[in-house]
């Protein structure tokens, strides 16, 4: 009986699901499909739209998703909530030590990001293991810790050579509405040279000249909610 009762209570949860409105109130642009969703930095927090130097999509071990954006060259990370499409949040603006704008290179574990300074000369561990409150250490080493080998979860091999900073080109980026017969453009994301995608809601984040664009799939976020349900009733 209980079990009937738990399968009555998840198929439920999962019709509302399927029924919750597509589009958010504030959404600047959407196709015609209703699939599409286009939020300009307008239609998020102030801190969004200022330009921002570089971008880091993290997932603690909570649930929660946050995305990271490095502002005023190096001086300000500002922590979004993401883990909600429709319902992005300004979860932290942090002022670092200003040693110069950095960019993300790789995880070094579950909570922690190497970065590099673009300088060339200092390497930096970003640590996330308190997500909404990060802390950035400036690290000394000789070695190019980009491609080192990883050893195990606590080790790794690198080689004795410098990093060499390679600017990202910059570029503009046209979201096209084809689901109808006269494909149309829905918006223009300025100045494009960092990105990155929650393959989990489908939602990508485009970080241009005019601060953060994000580009909402709403198919995937309502499988994305239905398979969340599910689990959470098993």
């Amino acid at each position: 009986m209980n079990s009937i009762i738990k399968s009555a209570i998840t198929l439920s949860a999962v019709a509302a699901a399927l029924i919750l409105p597509a589009v958010p109130a504030n959404a600047a642009v959407h196709s015609k499909s209703k699939e599409l969703v286009v939020m300009t930095p307008q239609d998020l927090p102030e801190q969004a739209q200022t330009r921002g130097n570089a971008l880091l999509l993290h997932s603690d071990n909570a649930g929660s998703t946050y995305l990271y954006v490095e502002q005023q060259e190096g001086k300000r990370l500002s922590v979004f909530d993401v883990t909600d499409p429709s319902q992005i949040k300004l979860a932290a603006s942090t002022e670092i030590p200003d040693q110069g704008p950095f960019d993300f290179i790789r995880p070094l574990n579950d909570n922690a990001e190497l970065v590099y300074f673009r300088d060339g000369q200092k390497a930096g561990i970003l640590n996330l293991r308190k997500a909404k409150k990060p802390e950035l250490h400036a690290i000394t080493t000789t070695a190019n810790l980009v491609t080192a080998e990883q050893l195990g979860r606590s080790g790794m091999l690198a080689t004795e050579a410098s990093y060499t900073y390679a600017p990202a080109v910059a570029r503009d980026f046209q979201v096209i509405d084809i689901s109808s017969a006269d494909p149309a453009p829905l918006a223009v994301v300025k100045d494009v040279k960092h990105r990155a995608t929650n393959d989990e809601t489908g939602t990508m984040f485009l970080l241009g000249s005019d601060g953060l664009t994000v580009v909402r799939r709403l198919s995937v976020e309502r499988e994305h909610q239905i398979h969340e349900m599910q689990m959470q009733g098993n």
